[in-house]
């Protein structure tokens, strides 16, 4: 195994992660991080050996994600709590946990798939925000409003500002 191949594989489970959140499901999650593999091989000439190949693989996958979007009309582009594998020993399996993961699939699929998309890449994958506008192809200042945005949302809906209709006025 060369050396590309070998740092690309180093990536995939980071790859399977966002495409999993992106697709909504693990099958298509897989073809996705298989169709971005695929196209990062076929441009290995592109990746400049002293850059981090993280945010270049992000870009990848995520440009190989718009373009079936583009294809096809799409069902739900998140996981399910159904989809997501059984916790492992020490994880959080008391049913108010439950219910917290539940409340955060409700927030995450409230929010716009802008907004998704920065916050899974700064929060879950931890790109910077120059990484995450790279991996967007927007400006950094975009990256760090849907952020914010992204965050207020959650913590209105998480906390439950937004079903009774109040707003925080500052």
């Amino acid at each position: 195994m060369d050396h590309f191949t070998r740092r690309l594989a180093l990536h995939v489970p980071r790859l399977r992660r966002y495409a999993r959140a992106l697709a909504g499901n693990a099958a298509e999650a897989d073809d996705l991080v298989q169709d971005c593999l695929e196209r990062a091989w076929r441009h290995a000439r592109q990746w400049r050996e002293a850059e981090d190949m993280r945010p270049w693989l992000f870009a990848i996958l995520h440009n190989v994600f718009v373009s079936g979007v583009r294809r096809r009309v799409r069902g739900p582009r998140f996981a399910t709590l159904e989809e997501v594998p059984e916790p492992v020993a020490g994880g959080d399996s008391r049913p108010e946990g439950v219910a917290a993961l539940r409340d955060l699939e409700r927030a995450l699929g409230g929010l716009r798939d802008e907004q998704r998309e920065v916050l899974l890449l700064v929060a879950l994958e931890g790109l910077s925000y120059e990484e995450a506008a790279a991996v967007l192809d927007i400006p950094l200042g975009t990256v760090m409003s849907r952020l914010y945005r992204a965050r207020e949302q959650l913590r209105r809906q998480l906390t439950g500002e937004e079903t009774m209709g109040l707003r925080r006025i500052k």
